[in-house]
């Protein structure tokens, strides 16, 4: 994901709704397994699901959890279901809030993916990671440049 800013704009000051990426977005049951969400996880790139119950957001699901709430204490991936490993009633933003808040809140709370709701909908997820693309890309970018040069 490539995000620009116009002359001035810092990108903790952007709408997180700027930074969201809709592919990455995945929305399960609370009946998903574990190894199911892992699968869902891995073929979209990401690091979290979000898990629905009636159309409302109730939990989330990190590989974090799959580590520590999982694997760790020995429990069937294949058997165990999100209900019973997810984090409940997640911290949330909406698509307005300034990435930077949403990083302070990422940071303070210690987790690394925040569910973006508008109303009682679901609409997108934002991570800590997204602070590091567009300098990663720049340093890249530096880094090229300056082999080229030797």
């Amino acid at each position: 994901m490539t995000v620009t800013f116009a002359e001035g704009e810092r990108m903790f000051d952007l709408p997180v709704k700027s930074l969201m990426e809709p592919r990455k977005l995945i929305l399960v049951s609370q009946e998903t397994t574990v190894s199911e969400a892992a699968g869902l996880m891995a073929s979209k790139n990401t690091g979290a699901v979000l898990v629905i119950h009636n159309n409302q957001l109730v939990g989330i699901f990190t590989e974090r959890d799959a580590v520590f709430r999982v694997l760790a204490k020995g429990q069937d991936a294949v058997s165990t279901q999100l209900r019973d490993v997810m984090t409940a009633a997640p911290s949330t933003v909406t698509p307005g809030t300034t990435y930077g808040h949403a990083l302070l809140l990422m940071h303070e709370m210690g987790f690394r993916h925040v569910p973006v709701v508008d109303g009682d909908r679901v609409v997108g997820i934002v991570a800590s990671r997204n602070a590091m693309d567009p300098q990663l890309e720049e340093f890249v970018s530096e880094a090229r440049r300056r082999e080229h040069y030797r």
